[in-house]
């Protein structure tokens, strides 16, 4: 039989797990004008859901137009939101520039998502456009965003900058030379911006996946199916969704706690080309 300073102790437990919980699960986002590069697909477009699911206003970007328009009809349509759309190659400066002029509200949250792999030939007969293409995609524009983006947050004194960075990032491996380099230049890019603005309340961070199965290896293979497929044959890789809900989390936290880099593999890899995959 419990005594009433049992059944007090039992109710202050339950109480501060309610805390706990509602805590962790509150939505801090609401409200948030986000801007998402790379939407068009993938990781993108998963997470521009997540994030009109959390009831934030978007603005939206990548090459292809119609992909676009289907999404903001669908996140209007479902979320009473506004999502505004820039059809454009991210790697035109100027482009980049006017789109963020005539947005309708200033950036709260930049998601700098799109970039992309061209090849897997060694440094010595790899394809030179290859080279520029992923230069100017990941590095290039990925600045060009920032740069216009902190400028408006840093009169403000507040925002979120989150870049997409791979386990390229963190150790290199053959045949990337270029695409690691350029996702190592993101982890500089990223700590370097920290710094830049540091002594404000700008969150700066990054988000590192593995082996995601989106278009990624379909571009990187110049959409030749079969090699793309036998990137993630008999294992189970990441999807965009679980890349988008790290990123999500990561923008949800506290407006104190700035989480500056997630490593995230599948359970199956254990470095860039440890990958453990089943036998047939």
């Amino acid at each position: 039989m419990c005594c009433l300073a049992d059944i007090e102790i039992n109710i202050f437990l339950i109480w501060q797990c309610v805390l706990i919980i509602n805590n962790y699960m509150k939505n801090r986002l609401k409200g948030k004008f986000t801007l998402i590069t790379g939407a068009s697909a993938g990781i993108g477009a998963a997470t521009a859901r997540l994030f009109a699911e959390s009831g934030c206003n978007l603005a939206i970007t990548a090459r292809r137009e119609g992909k676009l328009t289907e999404l903001k009809e669908e996140l209007e349509s479902a979320h009473g939101i506004e999502v505004q759309i820039g059809a454009f190659d991210i790697r035109d400066r100027e482009k980049c520039r006017n789109f963020i002029n005539e947005l309708h509200q200033p950036v709260d949250i930049l998601i700098n998502n799109a970039g992309l792999a061209k090849g897997v030939d060694a440094v010595y007969e790899a394809d030179l456009d290859d080279w520029d293409t992923m230069l100017d995609t990941n590095v290039k524009a990925l600045l060009t965003m920032t740069r216009f983006v902190t400028a408006q947050m840093k009169n403000r004194g507040e925002g979120h900058v989150i870049n997409i960075g791979s386990i390229a990032g963190h150790e290199s491996y053959p045949g990337g030379s270029v695409y690691c380099a350029t996702k190592h230049a993101v982890k500089a890019i990223t700590e370097a911006t920290k710094k830049d603005l540091h002594g404000t309340d700008i969150r700066v961070s990054m988000v590192s996946p593995g082996l995601v199965e989106t278009e990624f290896s379909q571009v990187r293979f110049d959409g030749h199916d079969e090699q793309a497929d036998e990137v993630y044959e008999r294992m189970k890789p990441l999807t965009a969704l679980d890349i988008a809900e790290i990123v999500h989390f990561t923008a949800n936290r506290p407006p104190h706690v700035n989480i500056m880099d997630t490593v995230v593999f599948p359970v199956a890899q254990s470095s860039s080309q440890m990958v453990h995959r089943r036998e047939d």
